[in-house]
Parts: structure tokens; sequence; C-alpha cells
């Protein structure tokens, strides 16, 4: 609570408006229950295709933190959330409209990335602001959000894509990110300069470290350690949006093992079991990832952002490693649970470690360009699935359109073990990089 002359703050409204933010941005995460209904609309466009908007929005997402970091630190947050909003809003109506994978890419991956990148940036850097004594935790609780919103919008999206048909879809679902993000801005507003909490002192440390000294953008980019770990979060976050963004095919590809002839027709309501839990693991995922942003950056404020940070690549490397084999449902949801929950860690102890090793004063622009790591992590991720796929087989199945008729299509799926591997020796290759990081000094 800030309590100044004439004014009363509570420092906890800071927090549900980033819920809220989050959540609408953390839509991002479902795409994977676009991509059979966007083929089914754009039967031309191949799985690479298919992947690039999921890329491309990724990219610009973390491009575009550079420099709304640098714009939420100057001019405020609320400013920048608000046309965070405007944008992402409108590039969902652009892709709605789309009739070409240029124009879809546009509205979906450019603008749609420029605005998710605008807004996410204000709830975090505020809130790093506003709770220096419970930083990991703090900020652990503002990013779930940004996972919760695959939980929340996947069963609204599947009612959307089976009523409206999935390029309105993409309309409805943009209306309700714009008037979300405008609502959770509202309380977007940074403390005043100094400010500490009642009853709180800041510790006091070696007067080396970055928690007594202010970085510029600058002058952390010179630095070994901002090398170190943007290498390791480009690490796990390939891993984490490599399953993430590809869980349905994943599943289909998984579960297509148990049929013994795949060029056979196969009938319409085992497809359709098939594609359902493809769509229960997203949401399960979301789930997992939620609560490992809270759980995790909890644990960091105990143990250390550093030992938090390698026990999670290790638990996220066993998974990947084992993906491939867990051939039963409950195996498969159990590992990419597990790549979710460590994803979130990721997510909210980055932000953490950019604030406790390079200062609050410059955090928005800071962790922009740290962010940099996840844009990297979401082009290499996506694209390494479909890339490195092999015994690639056409999966043809029975289906039933609006007018009754019964028709006839087809999913592409095979063997995604290559991209696993490389995802789970990052992952481990992480954990020695991590040793040797050290307290960050200016030159």
């Amino acid at each position: 609570m800030l309590t100044t002359p004439g004014i009363t703050f509570n420092r906890w409204l800071v927090v549900a408006g980033a819920l809220l933010i989050q959540a609408s941005l953390g839509a991002i995460y479902i795409y994977s229950v676009f991509k059979p209904a966007l083929k089914s609309h754009f039967p031309a466009w191949s799985a690479t295709d298919l992947a690039l908007p999921s890329q491309i929005v990724l990219a610009f997402f973390a491009l575009s933190m550079i420099v709304s970091g640098r714009i939420q630190d100057k001019a405020g947050p609320k400013i920048t959330a608000t046309w965070g909003a405007v944008l992402l809003g409108v590039g969902m109506l652009i892709a709605a409209k789309a009739t070409t994978l240029g124009q879809f890419v546009f509205g979906f991956g450019v603008l749609g990335g420029i605005g998710i990148g605008a807004a996410y940036v204000c709830p975090i850097a505020t809130c790093i602001k506003w709770f220096p004594d419970k930083r990991g935790f703090i900020t652990g609780l503002a990013v779930a959000g940004f996972g919760a919103g695959g939980l929340i919008f996947t069963p609204l999206a599947n009612y959307f894509i089976s009523a409206n048909g999935i390029m309105d879809t993409f309309a409805y679902l943009g209306l309700i990110f714009f008037f979300a993000i405008i609502v959770g801005s509202r309380v977007m507003t940074n403390p005043p300069a100094g400010y500490c909490p009642a009853g709180w002192t800041p510790k006091v440390t070696n007067a080396n470290t970055s928690s007594v000294r202010e970085f510029t953008p600058k002058e952390m980019l010179k630095t070994r350690q901002f090398w170190i770990l943007w290498a390791t979060y480009f690490s796990g976050c390939t891993a984490g949006l490599l399953v993430i963004m590809n869980i349905t095919n994943i599943w289909q590809s998984i579960s297509a093992a148990g049929f013994p002839n795949l060029w056979a027709m196969i009938p319409g309501e085992v497809i359709s079991g098939v594609l359902t839990a493809g769509v229960t693991a997203v949401i399960a995922v979301s789930i997992f990832n939620s609560l490992g942003r809270i759980i995790w950056g909890k644990a960091s404020d105990s143990i250390g952002r550093e030992k938090t940070l390698a026990v999670i690549f290790v638990l996220c490397a066993l998974a990947m490693f084992s993906l491939n084999s867990f051939s039963t449902y409950p195996l498969f949801m159990a590992a990419v649970a597990t790549v979710g929950f460590c994803f979130g860690g990721f997510l909210a102890l980055y932000p953490a470690l950019t604030a406790d090793r390079f200062g609050v004063k410059n955090v928005g622009a800071n962790y922009g360009l740290m962010f940099t790591a996840y844009g990297a992590g979401g082009l290499f991720g996506p694209w390494l699935a479909p890339k490195l796929i092999k015994d690639v087989h056409t999966w043809t199945y029975q289906a039933i359109d609006k007018s009754g008729a019964i028709l006839s299509k087809s999913l592409e799926i095979g063997n995604y073990s290559d991209s696993f591997l490389i995802a789970g020796i990052l992952c481990l290759v992480s954990v020695f990089l991590l040793f040797w990081l050290k307290p960050t000094a200016k030159r």
C-alpha cells in the first residue's frame, strides 16, 4: 500500500491488471489449436507454411520488446500497453480477413507480435518496481496470466471455430484481447522514485554486484553474464516453444502409431477423439505453464535464481529425451506438462534475473534485449519440429461438414525425435553455462 498526502494506492492492483493483460496475450500459446482448422481452410499451405505465423509472431514479439521496453521506461506503462492493445486488435482483424499466407502472417505475426510485445513488457517492469521484496514470486505471478491464457482461450477458440469458422474466430478473439488489455492498462503506473514497501529494507550486498548498480542497455551488452543468460534463455525457449506450438501435431503423430494401416480411411469419431485429446493437452500445458511461473519464481526467492534454473533445465532435458518414447496418452501428458512447467519457470526467472544483475531503473529496456532470446527460440523451436520431421505419412479420415456431407480429409504425421534430442541437449548445455556466471560488475 502506498500512502501519500491525499493519495492511497494498493500495489496489488497492479498485479490484478497485469494478470488481465497477460492472460489475453497468452492466447498466443494456443496457435496449435488453430492449425488443423487453418489447414482445412487453406489446404495448399504446407507444414512449414502453417508453422510460419507462429514463428513470426514470436520473433516480432521479442523484437517489439526492445523498443517497447525503452518506451515504457520513458513514457510509462499505461501508454505503452494501450498501443499494444490497438496493434494486437488490428492485427487479429487483418488476419481474419486474410486470403493469402502473406496477409495472414502480416496481421497475426507482424502486427500481432508487435502489439503483444508492447503490452507484455509493461506488467513485468511495473510489478518488479512495486515488489522489490518479492521479486521472483511476483514476477512469476505476473507472467502466470500469460501461461493461463491457453487455459482460458482454448475452449473459447474451439467454440468459435465450430460455431463460426476459423477466420471469424480471429476477429472475435482480437476484440476480446483489445478490451481486456485496455482495462488492465488503467492500473499500470510506476511507483515513486526510491519506493520501498513498508517494513522492508534492501539487502546489503557486495559493491560489485548489480543490486547496487544500474546498468544501461549498452553497459549490459558488454558483460559476459548477459550473453551467458541470453544463451541459456534461448535454449529453454527453444525446448518449450517447440512443444507448445506443436502439441496437437505431436500427439497426432504419436497416437498414429497405434493404427496398423496408415493409408486406410480412419473413421471420423477416431480422429475426433485424437483431436480432442490434443486440445486437452494444450489446456493441461497451459495450467502447468502458469503453475511453473509461480512455483519456480517463489523457489528462486529462497534458494537463488541460478540454482533454480539449473534444476529446471535438467528436468526439461529429461522430459524432452523421454517424449518420443511415451506412446500412451497419460505418459505423453506427463511429458508435455513437465515441459510446460519448466517453460513457465524460464519466463518467471529471467525478468527477475535481469533486475537482480542489471538493476531496475532500465529494466524495461534491459529485459527487452534479454527477451530477444525468446524470439530467437520462438523462430528456432517451432521451425525445428516440422523441419526435422521424418517418416512422414498422410493420415486420411472422414469428416462431416455443416450440410451433413461426408468428406475425406487428411493430416500429415511423422516422427519428431530428432528435434526433441536437439532441444534436450541444449538444455543440458545450459546447466554447464550457468556455472560460469559470476557477480556482474561494470567495467
